[in-house]
């Protein structure tokens, strides 16, 4: 049975793949469209259309990419190693929050738990990074205290 840890890696990896599989079928599609409105059509607006696919499909690349990169920072993550100090792959629990330190993610909810994944380049990030348990730190107008760190 996975631990809490192994379940919020399992379900951010699930959620990156998702989105890249998104990406990949969008940009297939506009490759297509292109590829097809390329047979059908001349002149200016065929030139039109074709500039609006392409920067469309600049865009889903430039997106799939950060996904990538997202992706290559979860998997190498060793999230059994155990450490006194926060650590890029730490699960950190505050007297507000709960941060999983890896990149920066949607919010998830695991056994009924909300889970934050942050950068360690992040404001939060960069003030946990290092610290031990019982660490107290303002972000903004909020002090944070390192309850626990897994």
């Amino acid at each position: 049975m996975q631990n809490f840890k192994q379940k919020i890696l399992s379900q951010y990896q699930i959620l990156l793949q998702d989105k890249i599989d998104i990406y990949q079928d969008l940009i297939n599609s506009l490759t297509e469209d292109a590829q097809n409105d390329a047979k059908s059509s001349a002149g200016d607006k065929h030139e039109t259309t074709l500039s609006k696919l392409h920067i469309e499909q600049e865009k889903i690349a430039n997106k799939l990419k950060e996904a990538l990169e997202q992706q290559a920072i979860l998997l190498k993550l060793d999230i059994e190693q155990i450490s006194n100090n926060v650590v890029l792959g730490s699960l950190v629990k505050t007297n507000h929050l709960t941060v999983f330190v890896s990149t920066a993610l949607p919010k998830i909810t695991i056994d009924n738990q909300t889970v934050f994944a942050i950068s360690p380049q992040s404001p939060l990030g960069i003030q946990l990074m290092h610290k031990t348990i019982n660490s107290e730190f303002p972000v903004n107008t909020v002090t944070y205290k390192i309850l626990e760190i897994f």
